[in-house]
């Protein structure tokens, strides 16, 4: 397969991301998400987790203590980056050049977005829009250059 050429997405693909991630997950906080979805758009993989929260933070957050768990959380994240950013490489045959991760604690939702190395040349893909040199919306001292 050709750098230029992109790879199918098919629902092998996206069940084994979302089994790796749910299994890195487990092996760091001994319990994985119950639910996981993936879905691959261009170079963005993004992987849902649904009730994935332990027992322990569900009483710190009735104990009113959510934002401790939401920075715990994100140092889990941090610390599982390298290893999920592997796990999506070897199943994707792409680099990983970004990762970002978050949780919602009502209801409980986490979010894993790996941004993948262009399988093009570069170019944008198809549906998506250059802003570079863009004025912002109106943004009038651009658009009326007239000066009158």
């Amino acid at each position: 397969m050709s750098a230029a050429e992109p790879r199918e997405v098919s629902g092998p693909l996206l069940s084994a991301i979302s089994n790796a991630v749910v299994r890195i997950v487990h092996d760091y906080t001994g319990r994985g998400p119950t639910k996981a979805r993936t879905s691959i758009r261009d170079d963005v993989v993004v992987v849902m987790l649904q009730e994935s929260l332990l027992k322990a933070e569900r009483s710190l957050i009735r104990d009113g203590k959510g934002q401790l768990v939401v920075e715990m959380r994100r140092s889990f994240q941090q610390t599982m980056r390298e290893e999920l950013s592997a796990a999506v490489e070897m199943l994707t045959e792409r680099k990983v050049i970004a990762f970002m991760s978050d949780s919602q604690l009502e209801p409980d939702y986490s979010a894993e977005i790996f941004v993948l190395e262009s399988s093009s040349s570069g170019d944008l893909q198809d549906g998506a829009t250059d802003l570079r040199g863009a004025a912002p919306p109106g943004d009038s001292a651009q658009e009326d250059s007239g000066g009158g």
